[in-house]
């Protein structure tokens, strides 16, 4: 009989934990650029295990993105692929100053769906054997920036503006490339980190600006727990190993 008492004693307190947590969870709507979609995926799933709250994911060029949250979409964290935008939304007093952070440094990739189309050196680019390639839209996504910044670099943009193929987010160029829509696409690392299919080139980061992929809490979402508690887990050991798993660097 005492096991009894003991084991309905312990089925009861890991209902009232259970419960408990229920009663505490929150929900975090969260605008992730698109570079990000896999990576956030991923830690979205640690995190719901680990602290009861949900994520509802929304993934689209920081551009986007950014347009929206100025003309009052409902999210409550911004985590962009600049460092830009979100501190424009801290100026404005949209976002909180003491929130923003640096969760990723990018890095761009020239890839190729095909296995031997796309050398190690990228001498492929640089000697013009690419009839066209595909880049991710500059004025909206900060990978087609450091796309743009890269080929002006290489002094090629001149020659390749009329041709080049732009994707309105960074996903959409990937497909453009996996597709065959073009032959090859400059796209994010992370994209291919964990893919070992077609071919690539690691651009060099002295060809272009660092792509410094900030969070900002928003203001309106400043009390809400699970909001903040996102932004804490983005910045723990274990969304730290997810995101350099997906090729990402961390800002030292």
């Amino acid at each position: 009989m005492k096991s009894i008492k003991h084991t309905l004693a312990a089925s009861s307190l890991g209902l009232l934990s259970m419960l408990s947590l229920q009663a505490e969870a929150g929900e975090v709507q969260a605008a992730v650029a698109a570079n990000f979609t896999a990576a956030a995926k991923e830690i979205a799933v640690e995190f719901e295990k680990d602290t009861g709250h949900e994520v509802e994911l929304s993934f689209a060029s920081t551009g986007k993105i950014y347009a929206q949250i100025t003309n009052g979409a409902p999210f409550d964290v911004f985590f962009a692929a600049d460092a830009a935008r979100p501190q424009l939304l801290v100026d404005s007093g949209d976002a909180v100053a003491d929130s923003l952070f640096t969760y990723a440094v990018g890095q761009l990739v020239l890839w190729s769906a095909d296995e031997n189309r796309v050398d190690a050196d990228g001498a492929v680019l640089k000697e013009g054997k690419l009839e066209r390639i595909a880049i991710a839209n500059p004025k909206t996504a900060p990978y087609g920036l450091a796309a743009v910044e890269t080929l002006t670099s290489l002094g090629l943009w001149e020659d390749m503006q009329a041709t080049t193929a732009r994707g309105d987010s960074i996903a959409q160029t990937y497909q453009m490339a996996y597709s065959g829509a073009v032959p090859a696409a400059m796209v994010a690392h992370a994209q291919i980190a964990l893919d070992d299919s077609g071919s690539y080139w690691m651009i060099p980061q002295d060809l272009y600006n660092p792509i410094r992929q900030q969070a900002v809490l928003l203001t309106k979402s400043a009390d809400n727990e699970a909001a903040v508690a996102w932004m804490d887990y983005l910045q723990g050991d274990k969304a730290h190993a997810i995101i350099e798993r997906y090729g990402y660097g961390l800002e030292q």
